[in-house]
């Protein structure tokens, strides 16, 4: 072996040693990085915006891997926990769902049954009642007798709403086909007994049956003489 092939070779050692030396220091930091940062956990970040009150499901949460260390105590990490829960506030698209953004779902009182009606989906719902939402309910009769003007009624005050489903396309009615939606939304309410009987007569028979959404604390009562309707009594 010639002076030349002797540096090379000398070359290639200390080359091979840098790179060895590269590698452990890689391996250092990593092991500090890691020792620093913390072991991962699963959380659930928000696909898109959720508005108040609206029960959660799983497909509204895309799973996301933190260091354990940077989560807050309040995050939520098992879906779960979701299961049973609405949303309290709007919650944001990119959020990470924290235990203090969902409350349980309306339960029923003493007393109360939950009754479920179909609702026009377009005069009666648009968009805007959610579960946890309290309504007054409205209902239009036409005249008992030939003849007998139409009647507005008031059918039950503060009813609370306790599910929202998904909007369906009726059948039209053969018999009234002009009067019946095409679209309806199921409301699940929460009443008493006859309140609860109120609101199915009035699904039953009434031409229309519409929600008033009644602003969050505001008082629903309603005085028995304006509960009644009609067009040519109005002064």
């Amino acid at each position: 072996m010639n002076s030349r092939q002797r540096r090379g070779v000398i070359l290639l050692l200390l080359s091979v040693l840098c790179a060895l030396g590269a590698f452990a220091g890689v391996l250092s930091v990593i092991n500090d990085v890691k020792s620093k940062v913390g072991p991962e956990v699963t959380a659930y970040e928000l696909r898109s915006d959720v508005k108040p009150y609206t029960e959660l499901t799983a497909s509204q949460f895309k799973q996301v891997k933190m260091p354990e260390r940077w989560l807050s105590k309040t995050a939520v990490t098992d879906l779960a926990e979701i299961r049973g829960k609405i949303a309290v506030t709007t919650l944001k698209a990119g959020s990470l769902l924290q235990s203090d953004m969902i409350v349980d779902r309306p339960a029923l009182q003493p007393g109360q049954q939950e009754v479920a009606i179909m609702i026009d989906a377009a005069t009666g719902v648009a968009g805007k009642i959610t579960a946890g939402a309290t309504v007054n309910v409205y209902a239009t009769f036409e005249g008992e007798k030939q003849g007998q003007p139409d009647q507005s009624r008031v059918i039950v005050t503060g009813a609370r709403v306790i599910d929202v489903g998904r909007i369906t396309a009726l059948e039209p009615d053969a018999d009234r086909r002009t009067q019946q939606p095409t679209d309806a939304v199921p409301i699940t309410f929460a009443l008493s007994a006859l309140d609860a009987q109120r609101l199915t007569y009035a699904e039953s028979f009434a031409k229309r049956v519409r929600l008033a959404l009644v602003a969050p604390g505001g008082d629903t009562g309603i005085p028995d003489r304006d509960r009644t309707y009609e067009l040519a009594k109005d002064k």
